[in-house]
């Protein structure tokens, strides 16, 4: 997977994510499971969208991403918000040495890039490493239905003034994952556009599976809930939210 241009057109893409939704939640659930700390893990954190975000709340905030371009625009952005956010380049299933956090965040369907399942068990136990005793670790995966019903064998299209896009979708060789095939056209300071192409595949897994996984490292699952609703997820949700906790020491 290469975010090497990408990396500079995903902010404008995702401009109309509801981050603030994803910030929220992370209070609302520190406060909800009496977690106390301001510590917080943000992995996958890409363009550091969510961590500047988090730590302008006040959060002590680390960011890990896998994508150096993607960690170079966080960087920046941080520095021109005036955020102090410590920034790694590291794979989220093989994180070391970044010490013991209050809550753990896997957001924007981050780990649905993880496309073995070793991989996502891998994930969760460095989560579980990192976390302190009674820590939050919170993610979301896209479900099996958007998977299956909005993605699979799909064309979407964008025809903006400064960029345009094709984006394919494909069924990938693993069950319930999708190849992303995507054609950007970016203006460029000439007026002339380029073109770039970029291939992603993404995989998601039953809930019952990833509660069993969760389980198996020893976190408590406390709610797995649909989409922003804040109420348990359906058969029609189309991200699914996972609000764990790493069990205290008896």
């Amino acid at each position: 997977m290469s975010y090497s241009r990408f990396a500079y057109v995903y902010d404008f893409l995702m401009k109309d994510m509801p981050y603030s939704q994803w910030m929220e939640l992370v209070r609302e659930k520190q406060t909800q499971y009496e977690v106390n700390g301001d510590r917080v893990l943000d992995l996958g954190c890409g363009t550091g969208e969510l961590s500047i975000g988090l730590a302008e709340m006040g959060y002590d905030v680390t960011g890990v991403d896998l994508s150096e371009d993607m960690l170079m625009v966080a960087k920046d952005k941080a520095e021109n918000s005036n955020v102090a956010i410590s920034f790694y380049h590291q794979d989220m299933s093989e994180i070391e040495g970044l010490g013991l956090y209050d809550v753990i965040t896997i957001f924007c369907d981050s780990l649905c890039y993880l496309t073995e399942q070793d991989q996502v068990r891998r994930t969760f136990n460095k989560a579980f490493e990192h976390l302190k005793s009674g820590g939050l670790f919170l993610f979301d995966v896209h479900s099996i239905y958007k998977m299956t019903q909005i993605f699979m064998n799909q064309t979407f299209a964008l025809n903006d003034e400064e960029v345009s896009y094709i984006w394919n979708c494909f069924p990938g060789e693993a069950p319930n994952s999708v190849e992303h095939d995507l054609t950007f056209f970016v203006e460029e300071e000439s007026g002339y556009y380029s073109r770039f192409d970029e291939f992603h595949t993404q995989r998601t897994y039953p809930v019952i599976q990833l509660e069993k996984w969760l389980n198996e490292e020893g976190f408590l699952v406390h709610e797995v809930l649909g989409d922003f609703s804040g109420a348990s997820y359906t058969e029609l949700s189309e991200r699914i939210f996972f609000i764990c906790q790493k069990k205290t020491a008896a």
